[in-house]
């Protein structure tokens, strides 16, 4: 799509040439590479990306507050066809003009931006107080298998699709993304009292388990004074940043300083996003098992999954900055840290729920707006650290401050965390003992 040509020819990036590696013929092979059809630098490119959470940072809250008041069903549904549309218009808009380009990008955010916060509400509204690790954390690692997913089906389509190959890949997915708002209008209902299908046994569960949950206003003083919910958006705000160091700029590094362009090798690339699929799925099991069996109250749990998924990562993070030329066990760790990443959804990515079920889906919206910050801040950081001297002492720099905001993250979140409802939030939902468990399996094996 980019003619890297041209965005090369006006980076001003040298290293020495002691601190550097002999580049890996398998990884820096052009043999089979296509000139691009954009003459874009690497400013304007970065503009392009940006312009996604400049849309996307803007529609966190009302997503969130309207889909409380509204249901979450349409607003997600709707911000994920709207998205599916525009994508299918960006080969059309990239050759028009860039400003197009960067209009529908901006557009493409607004309408992702409510997904996140929309399907905390629904959650909300579906999820039992011991299960909520379990399907918060199945639904959201839904990203991280799609991307493994998608990434080669990108690669084949770019090399062997229509319309010119790279354009096929838009039209595939925002195709895909059509189809899948049919499905989601038919299939998907906002509460369990909507549901046409479900059991009389697993509805009266469900609703006796979260209680009733009434429509009252946000209040919004409490929650912005809240320490736990800034101790929630401390967390998120680390994670998103080491999230995006370790997948977006942590290849540059490998491609500058050790040689190894990672983003060539399709099996490579997709392996840190299915390590996070699956640690982040595993991790809300372990972590409901753990509170259902009471070994850990919710708050000890979710301190101890938020901790381990954002200290782990920065270990490893640090710890592949000084691998020396070794790409293979740079890639390892790099793999190892972005899949105990995933431990955080169980920590703070569930606390939502435990703080104010009704009005998780605001919640998410707030902390995953001060989250998308990181998307604008740490690439400039990066940037200024590493364009003219791309060394590997100026990517350590990189990787340290990268922990500091993990460490920063956990430690804020260890003092003032909290796994229990909030006396603004509504009534405390009732929890459910084993043996309601085992009478729901009885009950539906009947049926």
């Amino acid at each position: 799509m980019v003619n890297s040509s041209a965005s090369e020819a006006t980076n001003f990036n040298h290293s020495h040439a002691d601190d550097l590696c002999i580049a890996n013929d398998s990884s820096s092979s052009d043999l089979h590479r296509k000139a691009g059809e954009f003459n874009w630098d690497s400013q304007l490119q970065g503009l392009i990306l940006a312009a996604f959470f400049y849309g996307y940072i803007v529609t966190q809250i009302p997503g969130g507050w309207l889909a409380e008041r509204y249901g979450g069903k349409i607003l997600l549904g709707g911000g994920i066809l709207c998205t599916s549309v525009l994508t299918l218009l960006t080969p059309l808009a990239a050759r028009w003009k860039v400003e197009a380009l960067i209009a529908v990008r901006v557009l493409e955010g607004i309408g992702e931006g409510v997904t996140f916060p929309a399907m905390h509400a629904m959650l909300a509204k579906w999820a039992p107080v011991y299960e909520r690790s379990r399907m918060v954390t199945f639904v959201y690692a839904g990203a991280q298998l799609g991307t493994v997913i998608g990434m080669p089906i990108s690669g084949i389509l770019c090399q062997y699709g229509f319309a010119g190959g790279w354009p096929s890949v838009f039209y595939v997915f925002g195709a895909a993304g059509c189809l899948w708002f049919i499905a989601w209008f038919f299939l998907c209902y906002d509460t369990p009292a909507k549901h046409p299908r479900i059991s009389i046994a697993e509805r009266e569960y469900i609703e006796s388990n979260i209680g009733e949950q009434k429509r009252m206003p946000t209040p919004w003083k409490k929650i912005l004074i809240s320490p736990p919910v800034w101790a929630c958006a401390a967390a998120h705000f680390a994670n998103n940043w080491g999230f995006y160091t370790l997948l977006t700029c942590l290849p540059m590094y490998m491609k500058d300083v050790l040689k190894y362009d990672i983003a060539k090798n399709g099996s490579l690339s997709g392996m840190p996003y299915l390590a996070n699929w699956i640690v982040m799925t595993l991790g809300g099991q372990v972590a409901d098992f753990l509170r259902m069996r009471h070994y850990l109250t919710t708050r000890s749990t979710r301190k101890l999954f938020n901790v381990l998924g954002l200290l782990l990562p920065g270990v490893f993070l640090i710890a592949a900055g000084f691998t020396g030329c070794n790409y293979s066990a740079a890639v390892g760790l790099v793999i190892v840290a972005v899949g105990t990443s995933g431990l955080a959804m169980s920590g703070y990515g569930v606390n939502h729920l435990d703080l104010s079920p009704g009005h998780a889906g605001t919640l998410m919206g707030l902390t995953n707006c001060l989250a998308t910050i990181p998307g604008f801040v740490g690439p400039q950081i990066v940037g200024a650290l590493t364009y003219y001297e791309a060394t590997r002492l100026q990517w350590q720099k990189v990787f340290y401050i990268a922990m500091g905001v993990y460490g920063w993250g956990a430690l804020v979140y260890l003092l003032l965390g909290s796994g229990e409802q909030q006396k603004w939030a509504e009534e405390k939902p009732k929890e459910v003992s084993d043996e309601s468990q085992n009478l729901l399996s009885d009950t539906n094996e009947d049926n």
